[in-house]
């Protein structure tokens, strides 16, 4: 008899069938992957400048782009966990070589990169979102955009035309602006924030341009991009 795909994804979460990075068999995240994510992160060029440094955790291949896939496409929920502890070591790391303020002057914020609500529905949430909170916990991630209705899905656009195509097709969600209230407020003036916008993978970076540019708006200003997997 054929096992549902949601009984599946049950079974993989209580015992994955394999490593989500290399295929492994019996583990949820081998040895080897989790040396790899554990990397430096390295600095990207995108084709459309975010205005500020945009780091991943490594070129989406190997682990990283399996990863990933797994995460969005095959129901692999468990794999938030290391993804997420691969990225809070490279927002650590950022921190330490200054590229980001210490955590004791500036505590980390995170703002998952926006999804088209129905993809989050058909994938049962955002994986962004997951990763994020198994990064540094639910009290500091934000989820502060959203696409609006009528942004086309960016695969096979180009630079320009993904660019276009977001072109006002991000959103602040009503927490976003509540978060842009209290960056605003005096207190938070007193007791300073480092707010990194993260996502999965970065391909032109347009997405991650406009994200940076609504959040600006309203005051929010964001520190870094920093992401699982580069293209390019």
């Amino acid at each position: 008899m054929p096992v549902l795909p949601g009984v599946r994804s049950l079974l993989d979460l209580i015992l994955p069938a394999e490593c989500g990075g290399c295929g492994m068999p019996g583990t949820q995240w081998c040895v080897r992957c989790a040396a790899e994510l554990a990397d430096d992160p390295v600095l990207l060029r995108p084709r459309v400048d975010p205005g500020v440094d945009v780091w991943a955790l490594g070129p989406y291949s190997g682990p990283r782009r399996r990863a990933v896939i797994a995460a969005k496409e095959r129901g692999r929920r468990d794999l938030a966990v290391p993804l997420g502890a691969a990225l809070a070591g490279a927002v650590g790391r950022l921190q330490q070589w200054g590229e980001l303020d210490p955590p004791d002057v500036a505590p980390v914020v995170l703002v998952p990169a926006p999804t088209r609500p129905r993809a989050a529905r058909a994938r049962g949430g955002d994986p962004v979102t997951r990763i994020a909170v198994a990064a540094v916990g639910a009290r500091r991630v934000c989820p502060a955009l959203v696409m609006r209705r009528g942004v086309r899905d960016s695969v096979g656009l180009s630079a320009d035309q993904r660019r276009v195509n977001l072109e006002g097709g991000v959103r602040l969600t009503r927490s976003g602006a509540g978060f842009a209230r209290h960056i605003s407020s005096e207190i938070t003036a007193l007791q300073r924030v480092s707010v990194l916008l993260v996502d999965d993978v970065s391909t032109t970076g347009a997405t991650a341009a406009e994200s940076v540019r609504v959040l600006s708006r309203v005051g929010i200003r964001v520190g870094a991009v920093v992401v699982v997997a580069g293209v390019g």
